[in-house]
């Protein structure tokens, strides 16, 4: 039977077309942009979610990072400052300080360190006289600099280190037969590079790699070293730009600092007044006396008219105003100098005369010869180490009531002078019960003297074969078979260095200790003398508390 029969029954109705789903999802998507218009937030998915998160986290990691370089790099330089300025430099620390006047991302209010207050040396210069060990220590520290810096003109400063540092290394590594042929042409091509700007430099660069890059026969390995050299040359010229740079800025810092004072002298004369003076009636006396009765004895002066006065002053202060170089006001250095951290922490020590650590430095203070100036050159180019400090703590009282002991046999035949030295006292703690219990490594306690290291230069004796020697004087204190002086007692020494002619006696104020006379490495006992240096390290016997 046909659904025709059954009029009243109801047909099945259709299924709705496809369209219409269609059409649905038509209508979410016209509705999508009106909720973005009217701020409604959009409904991202679970792993859309999860990589937008990690993104955002990416970048928070990557800001950190990069304050934590900037920190870091930060108080490297702050730390070269501090060791320039102390007198304890590494080569690194040099470099650093040259690059901190023409550094365009420096902060003025950021520094701890006057400018005034540091020295600058030529950059090319620190790498003179390095060892190998020294150079590559030196990369290290260059490589880490250059990590950490974000400017592109600081990085380029690096660079230029790097440069020269590799170049360095590779003369010092040239040796043998080979090494020497190397050396014949590197010598040649030196003398042809040397003379020429940056400028031209760039331009033979340019030629020497079209020359590589061609068909050409050539000699590749001479072009190639030629190429070589030049990078090292152009990196040379470069490091003297910036060099100049520096000179040019301190020079400049200091004419404004001596206007600064030229002005403020002006002010206070103008502040001062002047008095008023009543007018001078004009009197025949006033008049020169006539060419004929002048004295004889007067007569061979020079003398001038007004005009040719007025002109002169007038060429003394243009000559002023276009001088090449303004010598800065010489200050009394000892004055304003501040005691080592070594004299600092032990008030006994400061008994003494105290002594600035960096008059050693200066040289025009010293009647040295070349050889003496070279040795003590040699010595402060080591630096210190993290656990040492300069020590300069010498005690002229215990000299300079006794003449040197070769006076009375040569008499006035040679004349006495003063040793130059260049000493350092090692620091440390000292983790005794009462430490461990009271501090930690966090929190550490107070450093302590844990021995010295003598540099006494006697380069230009008259008996080289008689070697220096030195005696402990006690004034008290500490007494024999003692490993140190009782409590209230007091706690220091003399040690007294001695040796023939022209050199005076020399005395120091030292903690009276017992000494290790092992030979244990780099804290072992020390006593030579060569090549005109009197050495002496020693360190002091570590005390063992035993129940």
């Amino acid at each position: 039977m046909s659904d025709g029969d059954y009029p009243n029954k109801r047909r099945r109705s259709q299924s709705p077309p496809r369209r219409i789903h269609d059409g649905a999802r038509q209508y979410r998507d016209r509705q999508a942009p009106s909720r973005r218009e009217h701020g409604q937030p959009q409904r991202w998915s679970h792993k859309d979610q999860m990589r937008i998160n990690q993104m955002q986290e990416d970048e928070r990691m990557r800001e950190w990072v990069a304050q934590e370089d900037d920190f870091v790099l930060k108080q490297a330089k702050k730390k070269a400052d501090i060791r320039v300025k102390e007198g304890r430099a590494r080569p690194i620390d040099w470099l650093a300080v040259t690059l901190r006047v023409v550094d365009p991302t420096r902060n003025p209010l950021d520094d701890e360190v006057d400018e005034k207050d540091l020295d600058f040396v030529d950059p090319d210069s620190v790498f003179d006289d390095l060892s190998e060990t020294q150079l590559t220590e030196l990369r290290r520290d260059i490589e880490t600099y250059m990590n950490l810096e974000k400017n592109r003109k600081n990085r380029d400063y690096w660079k230029t280190m790097q440069i020269i540092c590799k170049d360095r290394q590779k003369k010092l590594r040239a040796s043998g037969p080979e090494g020497r042929a190397v050396s014949s042409v590197a010598a040649d091509i030196d003398k042809l590079l040397g003379p020429k700007t940056y400028e031209q430099l760039e331009t033979l660069e340019g030629q020497i790699r079209a020359k590589l890059a061609s068909d050409e026969p050539i000699d590749t390995d001479y072009w190639q070293q030629l190429l070589d050299s030049l990078l090292v040359w152009k990196a040379k010229a470069k490091l003297k730009k910036v060099y100049q740079d520096v000179l040019d800025a301190r020079l400049k810092s200091l004419r404004q600092e001596n206007e600064r004072k030229a002005t403020l002298a002006q002010q206070q004369f103008r502040s001062a007044g002047v008095e008023a003076t009543e007018t001078v009636q004009y009197s025949k006396d006033l008049d020169p006396d006539p060419l004929l009765e002048i004295a004889s004895k007067d007569k061979s002066l020079e003398f001038q008219d007004e005009s040719t006065f007025l002109q002169s002053v007038a060429a003394s202060r243009r000559k002023v105003l276009h001088m090449g170089y303004v010598p800065a006001p010489k200050t009394n250095t000892a004055a304003t100098s501040t005691p080592s951290l070594s004299t600092q922490s032990r008030p006994s020590l400061q008994k003494s005369k105290p002594t600035d650590p960096t008059a050693r430095f200066d040289t025009s203070s010293h009647d040295d010869s070349s050889s003496t100036k070279a040795l003590f050159d040699r010595e402060v180019a080591r630096g210190v180490n993290d656990d040492e400090e300069i020590f300069a703590n010498e005690d002229e009282s215990a000299t300079s009531s006794q003449q040197p002991a070769w006076l009375s046999q040569y008499g006035g035949k040679y004349r006495p002078r003063k040793p130059r030295y260049f000493n350092r006292v090692q620091m440390g703690y000292e983790w005794n019960k009462y430490n461990q219990t009271h501090y930690d490594h966090d929190n550490p306690p107070p450093k302590v003297v844990q021995g010295y290291k003598f540099h006494i230069f006697y380069p230009d004796l008259i008996d080289p074969t008689k070697a220096p020697t030195y005696k402990i004087i006690r004034e008290g204190g500490r007494k024999k078979g003692q490993t140190m002086a009782p409590a209230g007692e007091e706690d220091t020494c003399i040690i007294r260095f001695m040796s023939g002619p022209p050199y005076e006696d020399i005395a120091f104020r030292i903690v009276d200790r017992d000494w290790d006379y092992s030979a244990k490495h780099e804290r072992g006992f020390k006593s030579t003398f060569e090549r005109g240096v009197l050495t002496l390290h020693f360190s002091f016997k570590r005390i063992v508390y035993r129940k």
